[in-house]
């Protein structure tokens, strides 16, 4: 892992102190797991198509966690973005629209089958619909106020997701970047809730 990217992590970890009651507890155990990740391995940035969001995303983090941006900016197009769902018919577009790159994880630049860490993007008016994993799942918004399972969550928000527990997102008029954690079985995808 790169001095640079190894900065960004740790500034992201350090976010996640800032966390309280049941968010707070889950981010005291992702801590705890992110001490014992290792085996550092190799990434590539991914050219996703998501990448035409990060302009739009990096000046709303200038606004709103310039610390972030500063280090995040020259990463950030180089990131391994990716998508990992199968395709929707009624979302043929959503491939497009959302992903994530994660520093910590099982496929990660730093290595581990306990815990993940990373960033999550999501387009301007993007749904990213019901869906649920076995991972426990911590979210803290960075910038774009988002809809999270019918609650507006502004910048500065944490937002905890138990084990298998749905949910939904939909961005608004700016992309949503927020910062993520599983903890638990990681290494299990996450599937799309079935219709009602």
């Amino acid at each position: 892992m790169s001095a640079d990217l190894a900065a960004l992590v740790a500034l992201l970890r350090g976010r996640l102190t800032r966390a309280e009651g049941r968010a707070g507890a889950e981010a005291a155990k992702v801590s705890g797991l992110l001490d014992r990740a290792s085996a550092e391995a190799p990434y590539a940035a991914s050219a996703h198509p998501l990448v035409r969001h990060l302009p739009a995303a990096l000046a709303g983090l200038e606004r709103d966690a310039p610390d972030i941006a500063a280090l995040l900016g020259p990463l950030a197009q180089g990131l391994p973005w990716r998508y990992g769902y199968d395709a929707r018919a009624d979302l043929p577009d959503l491939h497009l629209n959302m992903g994530w790159a994660e520093f910590v994880g099982p496929a990660a630049p730093l290595r581990s089958d306990e815990v993940c860490l990373g960033l999550t993007l999501i387009g301007p008016h993007t749904h990213y619909p019901a869906h649920r994993h076995p991972a426990v799942e911590l979210y803290h918004v960075l910038t774009g106020a988002a809809e999270w399972s019918g609650d507006w969550r502004p910048p500065g928000a944490f937002i905890l997701h138990e084990t298998n527990q749905e949910h939904a997102m939909r961005a608004g008029d700016e992309p949503l970047l927020a910062l993520y954690t599983w903890s638990g079985d990681v290494v299990s995808p996450s599937v799309w809730s079935a219709p009602s």
